[in-house]
């Protein structure tokens, strides 16, 4: 049986203003500078895949 999800934490302090912040410069790229991030997360996970393969092997 599945468990439940918990409710996702409030931040405060610091942690808050860093995540607007961070929203706030997501919101706020254009279309190349999403492109250019999705290229260099699907690169990494790539990567990640490929050490994981070859850690079993």
């Amino acid at each position: 049986m599945a468990r439940a999800i918990r409710e996702t934490p409030v931040l405060y302090g610091k942690d808050a203003e860093r995540f607007q912040k961070e929203m706030k410069r997501v919101e706020n790229m254009t279309v190349e500078e999403r492109q250019a991030n999705r290229e260099k997360a699907r690169k990494a996970y790539e990567k990640l895949v490929t050490e994981i393969q070859y850690a079993k092997a």
